[in-house]
């Protein structure tokens, strides 16, 4: 895989964990409590949601890419290794 493959990977596995997390995040019931699906909007709390939405989309975004990375590192380990000793 050339460099330029695995970094459009790790960005395109970023986005869709973004993405994923974020809307499993506002399906929650929890969440869902939270933004005002209560009783005429008893118990509306908003500052969870903006507490909370940035380190959903920062979990959600880098965990997959983190996970991309080692996977790429760890099957381009063993190619470096082979070129290594091949010279």
């Amino acid at each position: 895989m050339t460099r330029n493959a695995l970094t459009c990977g790790g960005c395109a596995v970023s986005a869709v964990g973004a993405g994923t997390a974020l809307t499993l995040w506002g399906t929650s019931s929890r969440t869902r409590r939270h933004l005002g699906q209560g009783f005429e909007n008893e118990g509306m709390d908003l500052g969870a949601a903006v507490t909370e939405l940035p380190f959903v989309f920062l979990a959600g975004a880098l965990l997959p890419a983190l996970a991309w990375a080692a996977a790429a590192w760890l099957l381009t380990r063993g190619r470096r290794r082979s070129a290594d000793l091949d010279r």
